[in-house]
């Protein structure tokens, strides 16, 4: 696996825009771990200014602004319907919006206490520039936090769409020890990885897919199939799917990684 991720982030815009409305009935995992993070790393209400990375809809941001009342905070995204979803979900959030790109960040140097970040990053087409950047935008004490989807992410998904084709089907994530040595080369230190293998149970492979679209999370590697899925290749798909037990349903694997680094 390459450090550069084969993404076309204008669809990953797109894709995000589109799932605001739908998001918040199909996040579960994504708040299971955005809450699972602020455990694993807890917050302190010091100053400063903390910047949440992908904020999507808002959960997390709301969260971090009960458990840090005393920092200021930065809401970003990429998508501009998730942060009018925010505001609109918590309008009394004390929250500034920015709607950026993560690889592409206004901000300036050495101005952030603290990145947080949960299930964003694994969307960066080139993460040891992002990294070099979080580097540049944190202040000489600035911690980066944040939870990443590891390889082993949807890797039944991945052997049976195998089956049909060779074409890429589920976006291409990087491993603990390359996000390690990415945080390393950027100069990062006191670097702590953790992960974790959440599975959940779905009724059958068309209830996935329609999670994986209502949260936006879209095939947009650009070594993908270029036309598009007919019925009888989605059907062999499935086909080969890997059945959980008879008539209970499937499994898809989630790996997570959880990140703590510091200047």
């Amino acid at each position: 696996m390459t450090s550069e991720a084969h993404l076309d982030k204008t669809k990953v815009r797109h894709s995000f825009a589109a799932a605001a409305e739908t998001y918040d009935g199909f996040a579960s995992l994504q708040r299971q771990v955005g809450l699972e993070l602020l455990c694993r790393f807890p917050q302190t209400k010091s100053a400063g200014v903390l910047l949440d990375l992908g904020c999507g809809t808002g959960f997390i941001s709301h969260q971090l602004s009960t458990a840090c009342s005393g920092k200021q905070m930065i809401a970003l995204d990429i998508a501009l319907p998730m942060l009018q979803t925010s505001r609109r979900k918590y309008p009394a959030m004390p929250v500034q919006y920015l709607c950026a790109d993560a690889e592409k960040l206004p901000i300036a140097s050495n101005s952030i206490d603290q990145i947080f970040s949960n299930l964003a990053l694994q969307w960066a087409e080139d993460l040891p520039a992002i990294c070099a950047d979080f580097k540049r935008v944190l202040n000489k004490q600035g911690q980066l936090i944040f939870a990443t989807f590891g390889p082993e992410t949807l890797v039944e998904l991945k052997s049976a769409w195998a089956k049909v084709d060779d074409f890429t089907h589920v976006n291409v994530f990087h491993s603990a020890d390359q996000i390690h040595d990415f945080l390393k080369a950027a100069g990062f230190k006191q670097i702590s990885l953790q992960t974790q293998l959440y599975q959940s149970v779905y009724s059958d492979v068309e209830a996935l897919m329609r999670e994986l679209k209502g949260i936006g999370a879209h095939n947009v590697n650009r070594l993908r199939n270029p036309k598009p899925t007919t019925k009888a290749q989605l059907k062999n798909m499935i086909r080969h799917y890997p059945a959980q037990m008879a008539g209970q349903g499937i499994i898809a694997s989630y790996e997570i990684i959880f990140v703590k680094a510091s200047i």
